[in-house]
């Protein structure tokens, strides 16, 4: 041993390194300029609905487009994540989701924008995955529920800036004007990650190390062999299925991202129809629940770094909270202007805070090696009700010509997740206590 190789282990030390700083910032900015269109669909709805003649159910359709490639997009993202660095996998992500949204605004209709969005859907797959690795790599237990609150904070922070921004937009120059606004701040977060983003010092040899082992130790034990065949592969990793957190993981994510995406939706429109609030304050309020959001995804996270309940307890509390201010909102009182914009905001702290430590809860979840892949596995289960429940809404609000349908089937769902939530948290728990 030399001498000079006896300091080593302090700067490789991740969570005491201040460069974790930076990388929390740098994957915060990331998503928030890649999720900048996208999150500002919502608000845009009436403008929307003018220039393109659009029912509500096509305006949630929109929201769709951008989000069913991920199904497939987010698995094949969180393999790439485990295999390459992180840096050139969002970063690219990121460039294409430019790329697409500068070319999207030549789209001649609906249809075409449609057809763009699949796309801005496909590049996107790569930056919400990859950010939350980058982080988790970075801090340790203690600081990782605050740290990825801060960066899944980036989300809403980015919708709210697009909720102020893009209806203006939208009103002077017209709808294309937005996309390009979207294109020039995604190409500007895959950037700032690809020029600024570092792996850990430790990552690079010691992390690297542990997941080949691992993977080797895996394909050994079933098939003797020194290398896996596809088959065996793909058994290693859609086994987390069966474990009991990753089916809490995947019942609590869908059921509170089809809130986060209906009170995307339905905030400016529900304002501006049955609380008769004019279509710029009822965007003002939207901005003001997503603020709400970015506030709930790094005060909830950083709870949970410190509750006895734990992550999931955080998550827990946060259904409950949508339970109660749903089904207000499903009364007379709902159409109260004051109260309406209440509950909205309050729906933006828990219905868009929740995110923090479920997150936090997957990458602590996740086995080792195998926390791009799990979470991928559990956001392209949200993926399902991105997909799904902007379009169902909007159908359900034409259909119905009300607002209380729709925020009564979130708040059926939320319940019923809940419940059984509490009951495997309870069994888990009592299965864990000392006899």
């Amino acid at each position: 041993m030399t001498p000079h190789r006896s300091p080593s282990p302090t700067p490789l030390a991740p969570h005491t390194h201040p460069f974790r700083w930076v990388v929390l910032g740098i994957a915060t900015f990331t998503q928030a300029a890649s999720g900048f269109f996208v999150q500002g669909i919502g608000a845009m709805g009436i403008h929307l609905q003018t220039q393109l003649h659009l029912s509500t159910a096509q305006l949630g359709l929109l929201i769709s487009a951008a989000q069913l490639a991920p199904l497939i997009g987010l698995l094949v993202a969180g393999e790439l994540l485990d295999r390459y660095d992180e840096r050139w996998v969002v970063g690219a992500g990121a460039c294409a989701v430019a790329v697409s949204l500068c070319a999207g605004s030549l789209a001649p209709g609906y249809g075409a924008l449609l057809c763009v969005l699949l796309v801005v859907g496909a590049g996107y797959s790569t930056v919400q995955p990859g950010g939350s690795k980058s982080v988790a790599s970075w801090f340790d237990a203690s600081q990782r529920g605050f740290a990825m609150g801060i960066r899944q904070a980036g989300l809403p922070l980015g919708a709210a800036l697009a909720s102020a921004v893009l209806p203006y937009l939208a009103i002077t120059l017209g709808w294309r004007s937005t996309l390009l606004a979207g294109g020039f701040v995604a190409l500007l977060g895959s950037a700032v990650f690809m020029g600024f983003y570092r792996r850990p010092p430790t990552e690079t040899v010691e992390t690297v190390e542990t997941v080949e082992t691992v993977e080797t130790n895996q394909v050994m034990s079933q098939d003797s062999t020194t290398r896996a065949s596809l088959r065996s592969q793909l058994g290693l990793r859609l086994r987390m299925l069966r474990e009991p957190s990753m089916a809490k993981i995947m019942l609590s994510g869908t059921t509170l991202i089809s809130v986060q995406s209906g009170v995307g939706i339905l905030t400016v429109l529900h304002l501006h129809e049955a609380a008769s609030v004019s279509a710029g304050t009822a965007a003002l309020v939207l901005v003001v629940a997503q603020g709400a959001g970015v506030v709930g995804r790094i005060c909830l996270a950083a709870w949970s770094d410190r509750s006895k309940s734990g992550r999931y307890g955080a998550v827990m509390t946060c259904m409950v909270a949508v339970v109660i201010a749903m089904a207000v909102l499903m009364t007379p009182l709902g159409r109260s202007p004051t109260i309406a914009c209440c509950l909205l905001v309050w729906l933006g702290f828990f219905g868009f805070g929740w995110y923090g430590p479920w997150v936090a809860y997957v990458t602590e979840s996740a086995p080792p090696g195998r926390t791009g892949f799990a979470l991928g596995l559990a956001m392209s289960a949200n993926q399902i009700a991105i997909v799904t429940v902007p379009p169902a809404l909007g159908l359900l609000k034409d259909l119905t010509h009300s607002f209380v349908p729709a925020w009564a089937l979130l708040t059926a769902m939320t319940a019923a997740a809940l419940i059984v939530s509490a009951g495997a948290e309870h069994r888990h728990r009592h299965s864990c206590s000392p006899h």
